[in-house]
């Protein structure tokens, strides 16, 4: 069956058409983007789907984004995206704004125990028996014009995204439709959560092992990196190479032959910002003491295993119950932060990160199954 497209390609038929997805319950939302070689994703087509008709926008000729945004603000109109955390990035770019209530059909077949993760080509089939041509993912979305098959792969995305959510959404219970949608607003909170590029020396690798002085070095050359990159609109590794920073701060090279020597240091960084680099670290080395950072707490130890293995028991027991994927249940990260707030004796705190109606139903038993541990041990 043909499908009907729309272009949208100046400013007034993207208004006009807004006002008319605002009458709506829902509208299927997808992108396509470039970023390979820039910092920020580079926006190519947005497409719009209302049920019957894919509407595809040209990003290059749209000056004004006002009306998109507003749509994506309604709280009265569900938008259905798919595995978005990328999406979400071009829209806030091209729209300030990021869209809300925000339903993930990747996050609902999870809800459904359909899959966890699953690729958007496999629950079209599996959901809809329609088996979608091959991905255009790896063309080149700011060619113009678009190729035909750019086109209609475009428009199919737009068009079976909103029959997956006219499908899916009758199969959720109200409790899960709720967590589905309380899920894509965590899905937007992180990323309007603005990251301090002072902060991101703690998710280097091994960075535990580094003393305070050299984490003070670390935090320095962490920041510098991602604010060039926002800068530059450069990927992070264009600037300095990702295990270039640990062994940085460690030895503190001061002069460009030492830099050289470093682990996947590439010429070209040398070349451009070696100088700057080398006074760098000598700043951040002779900060004051009371300038360092803390030492960073060391990983769990093999023992904690089993500990992690009961806790994660528990959110498995309770997809189970509710029919849902259990990787949705509880997440790794929310597991261990929980372990490390009071390991190995307690009294141990529930994370921040874990929200919500999964605090609400697991949160208590968490903690008791950590006091019961306690008493074993």
């Amino acid at each position: 069956m043909a499908i009907e497209i729309h272009w949208i390609r100046d400013d007034q038929s993207l208004a006009e058409h807004c006002r008319n997805w605002h009458e709506l319950p829902f509208v299927a939302v997808d992108t396509e983007f470039m970023r390979v070689d820039t910092f920020y994703p580079k926006a190519g087509l947005i497409q719009i789907g209302d049920g019957q008709r894919a509407f595809l926008i040209d990003p290059l000729l749209i000056g004004n984004w006002q009306p998109l945004a507003d749509l994506l603000d309604d709280s009265g109109v569900v938008k259905v995206l798919h595995a978005c955390s990328e999406d979400l990035e071009v829209l806030l770019r091209l729209t300030g704004k990021l869209p809300q209530p925000l339903f993930d059909t990747q996050l609902a077949a999870g809800y459904l125990n359909l899959g966890f993760s699953m690729g958007y080509s496999r629950l079209v089939q599996d959901v809809l028996g329609i088996e979608l041509p091959k991905g255009e993912t790896r063309s080149d979305w700011l060619q113009r014009p678009l190729s035909d098959t750019q086109v209609s792969y475009a428009a199919e995305d737009a068009v079976h995204l909103a029959e997956l959510f006219t499908v899916l959404r009758p199969r959720l219970s109200d409790d899960k439709y709720a967590w589905v949608l309380e899920d894509g607003a965590e899905l937007v909170a992180q990323l309007r959560r603005e990251v301090d590029p002072e902060s991101l020396y703690r998710d280097v690798k091994l960075a535990w092992k580094l003393a305070p002085q050299q984490l003070a070095v670390l935090r320095e050359l962490c920041a510098w990196r991602e604010r060039e990159a926002r800068n530059r609109d450069v990927p992070r590794n264009r600037i300095l190479k990702e295990h270039s920073l640990w062994p940085m701060a460690k030895s503190q090279p001061n002069n460009l032959s030492a830099l050289a020597k470093i682990d996947e240091m590439h010429p070209r960084t040398i070349r451009q910002d070696g100088e700057f680099l080398i006074q760098l670290i000598k700043r951040a080395a002779s900060l004051p003491a009371e300038q360092w950072p803390q030492a960073l707490p060391e990983p769990l130890p093999i023992e904690a295993a089993g500990i992690l293995k009961q806790l994660r028991a528990i959110g498995q027991a309770e997809g189970e119950r509710l029919g849902i994927a259990p990787e949705l249940m509880l997440r790794k990260k929310a597991l261990e932060a929980l372990l490390k707030s009071g390991y190995p004796n307690g009294p141990y705190q529930l994370p921040d990160s874990l929200r919500g109606w999964r605090r609400e139903r697991m949160g208590q038993a968490l903690l008791d199954s950590l006091a019961g541990a306690g008493e074993t041990r």
